[in-house]
């Protein structure tokens, strides 16, 4: 059985948002409804954590933590626990949607309307409808299919192009090995840019080739 070679399958490059996009999708939640709020925070918190649908839905109230250190610990594969760092503007919205939310400590982050805890199709619902709202405004975001995932993706790329080592980036998404940060170097064009632009441009004049006097001299005289 282990001589049996592995299927062949087309491996895609994996899809991310840019900054302009990741700036239109935020923005398309109306925030004057209360499922606005929450899916604007889930979204960002997605986006700059690079959780997994799973991990994010699992989400409880105690697992944000605010303040100095301010982090967010999740379970992934395996039952690998970790914490990621927040950032400030991160920090301040899901303090005042935890402030709003006034939940107890072992509620879901991220309930619907009746309490329960959001389930994976209901995330990817809520993300493709905003997807659609914000393409009205960047019209990049229609020739790319978002779901859930593109945000975890969005993250790794935004941590690559900042210059993070992919040993870091791999512990940020809690990937059991650096191979599996591999598929977003080969998504990012701009550092195979930099890399082409470090290499000596070949020289090469247009036109055919004519040898001077001395190699035609040369040869006669052979």
């Amino acid at each position: 059985m282990l001589a049996i070679p592995p299927k062949r399958f087309d491996k895609r490059i994996v899809t991310f948002l840019t900054a302009t996009e990741v700036d239109a999708l935020l923005a398309a939640p109306d925030q004057a409804r209360w499922e606005g709020r929450r899916d604007r925070a889930l979204m960002l918190l997605a986006i700059q954590a690079g959780l997994r649908v799973s991990e994010l839905t699992s989400l409880n109230c105690s697992d944000v933590t605010l303040g100095t250190g301010a982090s967010v610990r999740c379970e992934g594969k395996g039952r690998k626990q970790r914490a990621v760092p927040l950032t400030s503007p991160v920090e301040t919205l899901v303090r005042l949607w935890l402030r709003e939310r006034a939940g107890h400590p072992d509620d879901p982050l991220f309930p619907t309307r009746t309490g329960r805890r959001l389930s994976r199709d209901a995330v990817a619902l809520r993300v493709s409808t905003h997807a659609a709202t914000a393409a009205q405004r960047c019209p990049s975001l229609l020739s790319k299919r978002i779901h859930p995932h593109v945000l975890r993706h969005s993250c790794a790329m935004s941590l690559l192009q900042a210059g993070v080592d992919t040993s870091v980036i791999a512990l940020w998404l809690g990937h059991a090995g650096v191979r599996s940060t591999d598929a977003y170097v080969h998504a990012d064009i701009s550092i195979k840019e930099r890399a082409l632009a470090l290499t000596t441009p070949a020289e090469a004049k247009p036109g055919r080739y004519r040898p001077t006097d001395k190699i035609l001299a040369f040869l006669e005289g052979l």
